[in-house]
């Protein structure tokens, strides 16, 4: 058995450049990591629409739903004043006593209480 030897053709000589490693640059993605996670969880918590805000917009929206509240017997009691002022149900008494009341007039023979709550 023979063997035969296949001679190849040796490559020219490249130069390559090699880079010296440097410590520093294993810990680049690491830091860019805890640096992007950092920002959004601070501002996940204090941010404009974070954790913090919302309990914030939580006690804003007891306090509105306290005042519509409110606002909402006020209303109702208003609409019955004007119900007993409005056509067909108009009551004399309740007409003389609105217009001395706004025109702040009395009779002689009248005692006046003054009521220091707001109608």
């Amino acid at each position: 058995m023979r063997h035969t030897v296949l001679r190849v053709k040796a490559m020219p000589l490249m130069w390559t450049r090699h880079h010296k490693k440097r410590k520093f640059g294993r810990f680049i993605l690491p830091s860019l990591t805890v640096a992007f996670l950092s920002y959004f969880s601070y501002h996940s918590l204090e941010g404009d629409f974070g954790l913090k805000a919302a309990e914030g917009f939580e006690r804003q929206r007891f306090e509105r739903s306290a005042e519509l509240a409110r606002l909402v017997a006020q209303r109702e009691k208003l609409e019955k004043q004007v119900q007993l002022l409005s056509d067909g149900s108009l009551e004399r008494d309740m007409l003389d006593e609105k217009a001395r009341y706004q025109l702040n007039l009395s009779r002689p023979d009248e005692i006046v209480i003054f009521n220091t709550q707001t109608n």
